[in-house]
């Protein structure tokens, strides 16, 4: 049997000052190694060298793998802190005229992987609320009424603009994607003239059935969202890139199931005077529309209207 000639090779690269040169050794050393080969190469240096590598090898398994389970979804981070959200007016099932009911989901928040969110979310939960200023006012309004009532709606909000918080009471379920997004948290009232918080962070957790995120940035409103889909899809893809993950639904999965499938609004995108060929219009924003943001005005709403009817820590 032949002596491993990379082995040799390896060895000298390693430790040049052992470097055992074997093409340039004189023949009976090496008839001596061919001879000897299995000593040699169970001799204590090899074998050290061995370990060594060996255990080089193993470490590298391990930050793979870890690397790979950092990336891979929610599943292992730390829960950190527990929110509860309780709905208003999710149907038992699709039917119309089903009673609404009133269901609680919980959520594990991930503080150390989204330490800034999280602590908006646990503000936006509490009785104290999330300290935010107001939106400057608007003076460029056409119609004398239109700027009445936003100097009216600026001025409300600078009478609390130090004291009261904005919380999620009576926010709404504003959008849902089936499978794709169940986006919770639109304000209203006196709320939507206050400045949306700034979701700052990343991290390299990914979507999957039952994670919780906020939209990175500003433009996102105070809202967050459930993924009710299938990691790897194109909708988990989407907001893998624009939003944060900040936790997972740890209780009430059926209620997020019943989100999921409620009818929603999907016929606000049809011009109904354009398909008659008249000229083509459209509809006059409403209040949430013009003092919250194009967040409001998407279609994809639910049919029946669902609040949030109270929040909290556990």
């Amino acid at each position: 049997m032949m002596i491993n000639r990379s082995l040799l090779l390896l060895l000298s690269i390693t430790s040049p000052s052992r470097a055992f040169n074997f093409a340039s050794s004189p023949s009976h050393i090496k008839q001596h190694i061919s001879n000897n080969n299995d000593s040699f190469l169970e001799s204590p240096i090899v074998h050290n060298r061995r370990e060594f590598f060996g255990s080089i090898l193993t470490a590298s398994t391990i930050l793979t793998s870890s690397a790979a389970i950092a990336a891979d979804g929610a599943s292992e981070s730390a829960i950190t802190d527990k929110i509860y959200i309780e709905f208003k007016g999710i149907a038992n099932s699709n039917a119309a005229d089903a009673p609404p009911t009133k269901d609680r989901i919980v959520i594990g928040l991930f503080g150390n992987d989204a330490p800034q969110p999280v602590s908006v979310l646990k503000q936006l939960v509490s009785k104290q609320g999330y300290l935010s200023k107001c939106k400057q006012l608007d003076t460029t309004r056409l119609l004398q009424k239109e700027q009445l009532e936003a100097n009216k709606v600026y001025n409300a909000c600078l009478e609390n603009e130090d004291t009261a918080g904005v919380t999620y009471d009576y926010s709404s379920v504003w959008r849902i994607i089936k499978d794709e997004r169940i986006d919770v948290g639109a304000v209203s009232g006196k709320f939507v003239a206050r400045e949306n918080p700034l979701f700052e962070g990343k991290n390299n957790l990914s979507h999957d059935y039952g994670v919780v995120s906020v939209r990175r940035g500003d433009d996102g409103g105070y809202g967050f969202t459930i993924f009710p889909g299938k990691k790897g899809s194109s909708a988990a893809a989407v907001l893998d890139e624009d939003n944060i993950v900040v936790g997972r639904v740890l209780e009430g999965m059926d209620v997020v199931e019943r989100l999921n499938e409620m009818p929603v609004v999907k016929s606000s995108s049809v011009n109904y005077m354009a398909l008659t060929g008249g000229a083509k219009g459209t509809v006059a924003p409403s209040r949430a529309c013009r003092y919250g943001g194009p967040m409001y005005c998407n279609e994809n709403k639910p049919l029946r209207k669902v609040l949030i009817e109270s929040t909290g820590t556990l």
